[in-house]
Order: C-alpha cells, then sequence, then structure tokens
C-alpha cells in the first residue's frame, strides 16, 4: 500500500481532548505518525490529501445497529448497513442479535463474521444473544459464543423480564469477561405505550409510557449487579430518574455503563406532530427537560456512550396508524450530523461528542479502536463541520428510509471514511 497523507487537518483527540492543525501519515493501513503541524509542500511526491482545516477523528463505533442479515435482507444487508455507516463516518458496527435465527449459537456468530467479512466495507462485530431465541427464559453459552467472535451478550430490544435469568446472565458474564447489554424497560408497564405518558400524550389520543418502566428496570439490574458482579451496559436510557439511579452506581464504583440514542439527544415528544411514525421509537421521546438533562449527562461522562440505535422498518411496517407502527429508525448514516447540532448550540465539545460515539463504546467492548496514534489502524473520518446539507430520504444509504431526519437541515458532512487505511467512503 502507499502512503496517504492528510494534511492541514484539524485533528482531534478524543482522549485527550485536545485539538490541534497538523497532518496524519497512513502507512500499511496503520497510522505511522500525527505530525504536531502540517508537512511542508513537496515533502511527499504523491498521495497528498489537503484537508484545508477539516476534521480529523478516529472512526465511530456504534455499540447498537440492527442488521437484517441473516433473515430480513428486506430491512438492511450487511452491505447497505456498512455503505451507511462509511457516510456517517462509523468504522465499527456492533450488530444486535436479533436476527432470524437470532445469534445464539456459536455456528451463527461464525456466519455473520464471514458474510461481514466478504460483504461490508466496515468492521462489523456481532452481539451474541444473551437467551436462547431471545425468550428470555434460558441462558446461551456465554464462553462459547466469546471464543466464535461475539464481543458481547444481550437480547437487544427485548428485556429479560425474569431477574434470576438476569443474575446468573451477570455472574456467568462476569466469569468469561463479556458485558451484558440491557435493554431497559419493563415489558408489563409499557404495555401498549407508545408515547411517553403525559399531556403530549394525551392530546394526541395514544397509550403513555410511564418513566417508572425504564427506571424500576434500571434499578433491579443495578442491585443485582452489586449483587453478583458482572459488566453491565444499559444499552439505553432516556430519562432523568435514570441518571440518578446511574449516578449512586457509579458513585458506588459499580461496573455499570450507559448508552444514550442521537433520537434522544436531538428530538423531543413534539416532534412527533402529526403522527409521524417514522418517531415512534422505543424507549419513547421524552419532554424538553429530558432532553437537556440527558444531554448535560453525555457532557459530564454520566453517559459514556451515544448510539444510533438503527432500526430499519420497511413502509409496510411504519405506514400503519401511529400506535400500531413498528417503532425504530435508522440513524448510521445521520448519528454524527445530528450530534453537530449540539456542538453548535455550545452544549458538547466536539471532542466529547466524538468520545461517547468512538472511544467510549470501544472501551467498553475492549475493541482497539476509537484512538489516534501511532500503530493503530488507520480507521478514521475527515469532516467538513461547516458543510450544509439537507438529509434526503431517498438519498440515505441504508435499504429501508425511516429517518426521523427526514428534511432535516444538517451542518457538518462526512467528506472520507478510511477502515485499515483504506477509502471505504468519499464525498465530493
Amino acid at each position: 500500500m502507499t502512503d496517504t497523507v492528510l494534511n492541514h487537518a484539524r485533528i482531534v483527540d478524543p482522549v485527550s481532548g485536545k485539538e490541534h492543525l497538523g497532518a496524519v501519515l497512513i502507512r500499511d493501513g496503520l497510522i505511522a505518525e500525527i505530525a504536531a503541524k502540517p508537512y511542508p509542500a513537496g515533502e511527499f511526491d504523491s498521495g497528498v490529501i489537503d484537508l484545508k482545516g477539516a476534521v480529523v477523528a478516529p472512526g465511530l463505533v456504534d455499540l447498537r445497529a440492527f442488521i437484517g442479515e441473516p433473515g430480513e435482507e428486506h430491512r438492511e444487508t450487511f452491505r447497505s448497513a456498512s455503505e451507511a455507516a462509511a457516510a456517517g463516518g462509523v468504522t465499527t458496527i456492533v450488530m444486535q442479535p436479533n436476527t432470524s435465527p437470532a445469534i445464539d449459537e456459536p455456528a451463527v456468530v461464525d456466519f455473520v463474521l464471514r458474510r461481514a467479512r466478504d460483504t461490508g466495507l466496515v468492521r462489523i462485530h456481532p452481539a451474541a444473544a444473551l437467551t436462547k431465541g431471545l425468550a428470555g427464559r434460558e441462558m446461551t453459552e456465554f464462553g462459547l459464543l466469546k471464543a466464535a467472535g461475539a464481543v458481547a451478550v444481550t437480547d437487544g430490544d427485548r428485556p429479560v423480564k425474569n431477574a434470576q435469568v438476569m443474575r446468573r446472565a451477570l455472574a456467568y458474564a462476569g466469569m468469561v469477561d463479556m458485558p451484558v447489554i440491557h435493554h431497559v424497560e419493563d415489558p408489563d408497564l409499557v404495555g401498549e405505550g407508545c408515547a411517553t405518558e403525559g399531556e403530549f400524550a394525551t392530546r394526541l389520543g395514544l397509550p403513555g409510557v410511564p418513566h417508572a418502566a425504564e427506571t424500576i428496570m434500571l434499578e433491579r439490574d443495578i442491585r443485582l449487579v452489586k449483587l453478583v458482579g458482572g459488566r453491565y451496559h444499559a444499552g439505553l436510557v432516556s430519562c432523568r430518574e435514570s441518571l440518578e439511579v446511574l449516578r449512586r452506581a457509579k458513585e458506588e464504583g459499580l461496573p455499570v455503563t450507559a448508552g444514550v440514542s442521537i433520537n434522544h439527544l436531538t428530538l423531543n415528544e413534539t416532534d412527533i406532530g402529526s403522527y409521524r411514525t417514522f418517531l415512534k421509537l422505543s424507549p419513547p421521546l421524552r419532554h424538553e427537560e429530558e432532553r437537556l438533562a440527558l444531554v448535560e449527562a453525555v457532557a459530564s461522562g454520566l453517559i459514556d456512550v451515544i448510539v444510533s440505535d438503527h432500526n430499519p422498518q420497511d413502509v409496510e411496517q411504519k405506514r400503519l396508524p401511529f400506535a400500531e407502527a413498528a417503532p425504530g429508525a435508522i440513524g448510521l448514516e445521520t448519528m454524527l450530523a445530528a450530534g453537530m447540532r449540539l456542538v453548535e448550540a455550545g452544549q458538547i465539545t466536539l471532542a466529547r461528542l466524538i468520545a461517547a460515539m468512538s472511544t467510549g463504546p470501544a472501551d467498553i467492548l475492549g475493541l482497539p479502536a476509537g484512538r489516534l496514534g501511532r500503530g493503530q489502524a488507520a480507521d478514521l473520518f475527515v469532516l467538513d463541520p461547516e458543510e450544509p446539507w439537507v438529509v434526503e430520504a431517498a438519498a440515505l444509504h441504508s435499504r429501508s428510509k425511516n429517518t426521523p431526519f427526514d428534511e432535516a437541515r444538517m451542518s457538518g458532512r462526512v467528506k472520507l471514511t478510511m477502515v485499515a487505511g483504506r477509502f471505504v467512503h468519499a464525498y465530493r
């Protein structure tokens, strides 16, 4: 491979939180040098890209994304998901096990890894099912799944109701050193609810979901972690009460982390408007005060990870009355751009935003990603933070088009994405 030089780059280091104008030298798929200042003209004969002050940062690691293979390729494939990811600066995807069949056996893990390697553009790691068939009753073989290549155990968007099963899962996962990722919603309290319980849901005539549906499940899990140990990650938190639970757990030194979706950081319940089903999510969008509390929690580090919560749904599942439509929205391609709204508003620094989308999830899973340093794989993206653009659903790379940001005005366009020094996306 020839050398590639990203010159006159605004290099953002999410680990130190610092940035400087310099250059990145890429050789044989690795970062060979991060220069403290741009290289002078003529130092390299070829392979020099003048970024003119555009941002260079480590590729994003999306800890929560659904991909349809195997079984639901009409919603998303490894190829389409990786094209969307590359266009959004995401170089590593952690895919959910909610496939058909579920990723609950080593053979399925092996299939996913081989298929993703052969057809994908970015790195794709499977999270294995926590329970067989995602049924919430019988644990899978965590040790065998890890040996096959799974990076975590989770039942995706299905909560484990049985506290004894969760207790055993935490204990067993601790023995094999795998993080347990859990969707913290009590399904009985959620019931038929599809919007946050309160005045807005009542006005729309929609059944509500109380905050307690989330906090009760999170409280239970934290107590189980305190009882038996194990690394625990709350997949999505979305309300202020959950932040208090999380804060207490961290103050006690428990091995607990949490994530939040970009949707809950940049949208609130009023964006549902006239029953826009692309904004039907699980958990549902919250009040504006809750959104601001979540943003503050990310900025302070209380929330460790921002995810896309990429969940493609086809037209038949969304073109229904709001209460009957399937929850979920695509987000791989728009996660970073939506996050730039928070940076522009002065609510979070660019370095912290990128850390929550790269270093944070990589550290939770123990992946060699999310950092810029000599010897690191050249997984990175180039961002023009000031370029305006409008989201056009039809132009997005995902097979499904259920974006909550359709026709939204964004500022910040990913211009280049590299994986192991190879260009996987370029926008002109």
